[in-house]
């Protein structure tokens, strides 16, 4: 592998590795500060609902070009803890019921310490509960996360997928730096945007777009881990998104991204890629297009979606339910850092005419059909 590809990988295992919740995202932002200080022409900044924002010192005119990922899981956040070792639990994010039957979890104090327990009481209409701690724990307090405990043994690389407690989205956000990193001297109109929340409902991105965080010009690339299906599974390639369960994307900029990336692909035999409608869930597209930005999305095929092994097996009633990492494929992986580094740049350039313009053409050369 070549340095740049270990350096990918390193940062791809630190981030997922990270405990982190909707609203609890500081261990993921202290790990972006440090990656930050070893760059002295990025500037990080903050908005006002702590959204992160990266961007070159150098300034330029160009329309600016966010990639943007989401820096929060599902997971728990800790609402009291009694003098026994029964801890309050509140959990934030799409999983469903079944999964926290009897379920194992590990809480981390503020000295990250973890504190491992098993849920005995939940409540799915608020989202509240009870973890049972193995043994007595005088540090935890409200405010501290927890997620689904796993076996050190369930974790890492094998067979050229990495299996980690997270990787939605913090894979993603590993793959908008890695291509930041690449592109950030020779094309300071591409900017990084990870928000916060997303998992309750797109909350940061939702912020970002009331607060101005992004300028109204901007084009929205949204980096992202969709639940996998045959169609596109987990190591057939990174996807141009088309859309979600919710909505279609910005029609032309999911154009111009297809074309950039097909020519890409064209130069690079064997490279793999597909344009799919992911309809899994729904992404921080949705919510940047419906505030009026022009976004679409480039996402990872992900296996056991939010932690949950077999879904549709659940909901049917004909398998237990059971968490499990949740895994990427290292060369999906790759690709879309690949395809980040290329299309970002080069988004607004003299190109292809648009769909209007090819439409009318063809109306102009051929309406005498119609006489």
């Amino acid at each position: 592998m070549s340095v740049k590809t270990d350096r990918n990988e390193q940062w791809l295992a630190e981030l997922t590795a990270l405990p982190t919740v909707a609203g609890h995202e500081d261990r993921v932002v202290e790990w972006i500060e440090r990656w930050v200080t070893r760059r002295k022409d990025v500037r990080m900044t903050r908005d006002s609902a702590g959204n992160v924002v990266l961007k070159s010192t150098v300034r330029t005119r160009k329309t600016p070009v966010y990639l943007t990922a989401h820096i929060d899981h599902p997971g728990f956040v800790v609402t009291s803890v009694d003098r026994s070792r029964r801890v309050g639990v509140e959990f934030r994010g799409g999983v469903h019921t079944p999964y926290f039957d009897d379920a194992r979890v590990d809480l981390f104090d503020g000295d990250d310490r973890v504190h491992r327990g098993t849920v005995t009481e939940f409540d799915h209409k608020t989202s509240t509960g009870s973890v049972r701690l193995d043994r007595r724990s005088g540090s935890l307090a409200a405010g501290d996360i927890g997620r689904w405990a796993f076996a050190s043994r369930s974790l890492g690389v094998r067979n050229g997928r990495l299996h980690a407690a997270g990787c939605d989205d913090l894979a993603g956000a590993a793959a908008v730096l890695a291509a930041f990193d690449d592109v950030r001297k020779n094309a300071p109109q591409v900017r990084v945007l990870l928000t916060r929340a997303e998992e309750v409902g797109f909350i940061g991105a939702i912020a970002a777009c009331k607060a101005g965080t992004i300028p109204e010009r901007a084009e929205l690339i949204v980096v992202e881990n969709s639940r996998a299906f045959a169609a596109y599974p987990v190591g057939s390639g990174p996807v141009v998104r088309v859309g979600d369960a919710s909505t279609a994307f910005d029609r032309e900029l999911t154009n111009q991204v297809t074309r950039l990336v097909r020519s890409y692909a064209d130069g690079h035999e064997g490279f793999r890629w597909q344009r799919k409608l992911m309809d899994g869930g729904s992404c921080e597209a949705t919510a940047f297009g419906a505030y009026g930005y022009r976004a679409t999305s480039l996402s990872l095929p992900l296996g056991n979606y939010h932690n949950m092994v077999d879904i549709d097996g659940v909901r049917g009633g004909s398998r237990p339910a059971r968490v499990a990492p949740e895994f990427v494929s290292l060369d999906d992986f790759h690709g879309l850092i690949e395809l980040l580094a290329h299309v970002a740049p080069r988004l607004g350039e003299a190109g292809e005419a648009s769909l209007l313009e090819r439409l009318d053409a063809i109306y102009e050369s051929e309406r005498l059909v119609l006489d």
